[in-house]
C-alpha cells in the first residue's frame, strides 16, 4: 500500500494522452521536456540552492542551541525542549502566515530597522523572506535531532579526553562533534527534504514571484491539469532526494569509521 502511490505517479509520468483508439501511450516526452527547458532547470537549481542554504543555516543555528540544551540541567533542558517544540503545535501554514505580518512594510522588522535609521527595506516577497520562513519552520527538526544524540553521549568520554590533556576545543572537534554526526545527518535529512520540495512557504512569503520546484508541481496538478508532466517532475525530485540521502549516509559511515579508528 505504501508503494502504490509512488508506482501510480511513476506510471503517470511515463504516459501521455493518446487518441480514441489508444487512450494512453507510453513515452519519455515528459522527462525530455523537463531537462530541455532552461526555465525548469533554473527553478530546479534555485530549489536545491535555497534548500542547501536553509539546511546550512539551520545547522549553524541549531547545533549551538542543541549543545547548550544538552549540557543544561534536566529541569532546564526539559523547559528548553518544550519552548522549542511549542511553536510546532501550531499549524505550519498559520505560522507562515504570521511572517507576512512580521515582514510587511509596517511590520515588526521594519519597526526595528527604523529604530536604527533604516527605512524602506522590502523584505516581504523576496528570497530573504522565503529563507527566513523556511529556517523558522525547519530549525526545530535540526535542534531536536542533535540534542537527542548529545543528551545520550557518555560524559566519561569527555572526562577521558580532558584527562589525556585535550583542550575543550580539541575535545569538541575530536570527540563531541564526530559522535553527534548521527544527529547531524538526521537533522540535515529532516530539513533538506521538506525544504527542497516546499511550496506554500515560497507561495506565501514569495508572493507568487519566487517559484520553486514544489510550486511547479502544484501548478501542474492543480492549475494546468498536466498530471503526467507533474508526475514526471515528482519522480525526478524523488530520485534526486534518494541520491542525496545515499551520499549523506555514506558520509556518515565514513565519519563513523574514522572515529572508530581514532579510538
Amino acid at each position: 500500500m505504501l508503494l502504490f502511490p509512488m508506482l501510480l505517479i511513476a506510471l503517470y509520468s511515463l504516459m501521455n494522452a493518446g487518441n480514441s483508439i489508444v487512450p494512453f501511450q507510453f513515452t519519455l516526452e515528459n522527462y525530455v521536456h523537463f531537462f530541455t527547458d532552461p526555465d525548469f532547470l533554473l527553478i530546479l537549481w534555485r530549489s536545491l540552492w535555497i534548500a542547501v542554504k536553509t539546511t546550512v543555516l539551520c545547522l549553524l543555528l541549531g547545533y549551538p542551541i542543541a549543545y547548550y540544551i544538552a549540557r543544561s540541567e534536566e529541569k532546564k533542558r526539559n523547559l528548553l525542549v518544550l519552548l522549542i517544540t511549542f511553536p510546532m503545535w501550531i499549524n505550519m501554514l498559520v505560522r507562515t502566515y504570521a511572517w507576512i505580518g512580521i515582514l510587511s512594510g509596517d511590520g515588526l522588522f521594519s519597526m526595528i530597522l527604523g529604530l536604527f535609521g533604516i527605512h524602506n527595506v522590502e523584505l516581504l516577497y523576496t528570497e530573504t523572506a522565503v529563507l527566513l520562513g523556511m529556517v523558522y519552520n525547519f530549525l526545530p527538526f535540526m535542534i531536536l535531532q542533535i540534542n537527542t544524540v548529545l543528551s545520550k553521549m557518555d560524559p566519561s568520554l569527555l572526562e577521558a579526553s580532558a584527562d589525556l590533556g585535550a583542550s575543550k576545543a580539541q575535545t569538541f572537534w575530536r570527540v563531541t562533534f564526530p559522535l553527534s554526526m548521527p544527529g547531524v545527518v538526521s537533522g540535515i535529512t529532516l530539513v533538506f527534504l521538506p525544504a527542497v520540495s516546499s511550496f506554500f512557504i515560497p507561495k506565501l512569503l514569495g508572493g507568487g514571484q519566487y517559484f520553486l520546484i514544489g510550486n511547479v508541481i502544484e501548478n501542474q496538478f492543480i492549475t494546468v491539469g498536466e498530471w503526467n508532466f507533474g508526475s514526471a517532475i515528482s519522480m525526478i525530485m524523488a530520485v534526486i532526494m534518494m541520491l542525496l540521502m545515499m551520499l549523506v549516509r555514506r558520509s556518515e559511515r565514513r565519519t563513523s569509521i574514522k572515529v572508530e579508528d581514532a579510538s
